[in-house]
């Protein structure tokens, strides 16, 4: 079925389309169950699907919204996340908020599934940026993302730095704070730092 996958997604788009939740759904479920058998052979036929599976989570019919969350969950889950991540990011900046949303939720799942080193690999320069960018999205869907990311981020940097989080001088922290400062624009970096210091106080106190 491999040579017919393009013709196959075509015709799950379409089906995508279907004013019909019925049909919809089912196009949907269709599309979780494409990831989990072909993982990264649906890279070059996945823009159009993942258009209207971010369009579809990003709807009000409920059973609707719901299933094209799992499919979504299921693309981050069963395709590489640096075949991933690169389709993902042009959809941080889309005209929908919501669209925004589901897109940011994905691409913090992906950099999750990336681990220390793949992280270090794709480049946590690169991936700190997108994160402070989605700090002050209208939406607090993206905003919750971006601070997942962050503390996801920080946490490898520390690993790569061999850096313990001791509480007492914070070394750590001065370390990690030169680095956003060194990658971010000073108001940008400023966002960064209160996200992850909250989370670090927060850790301290509940300890």
């Amino acid at each position: 079925m491999l040579d017919m996958l393009g013709d196959v997604i075509s015709l799950i788009v379409k089906s995508l389309k279907n004013p019909r939740s019925a049909v919809c759904k089912t196009a949907i479920m269709a599309s979780a169950d494409i990831f989990h058998a072909y993982n990264d052979c649906i890279i070059d036929s996945l823009d159009p699907l993942l258009v209207q599976l971010l369009l579809k989570s990003s709807q009000d019919k409920r059973f609707v919204c719901e299933a094209a969350e799992r499919a979504l969950v299921a693309m981050t889950t069963w395709v590489s996340s640096t075949i991933l991540l690169p389709k993902l990011e042009p959809y941080l900046k889309n005209r929908n908020p919501r669209v925004r949303a589901k897109a940011s939720m994905c691409f913090c799942r992906s950099v999750a599934q990336l681990g220390v080193e793949g992280i270090k690999v794709y480049g946590i320069d690169k991936l700190i940026q997108v994160a402070a960018s989605q700090l002050s999205d209208r939406l607090p869907e993206s905003r919750e993302a971006a601070r997942t990311l962050l503390l996801e981020l920080q946490s490898v940097y520390e690993k790569s730095h061999d850096l313990s989080p001791t509480v007492s001088g914070h070394p750590e922290m001065s370390s990690w704070e030169h680095f956003c400062q060194s990658k971010l624009s000073p108001l940008s970096a400023q966002a960064v730092l209160r996200v992850t210091n909250i989370a670090r106080e927060g850790l301290v106190l509940g300890s």
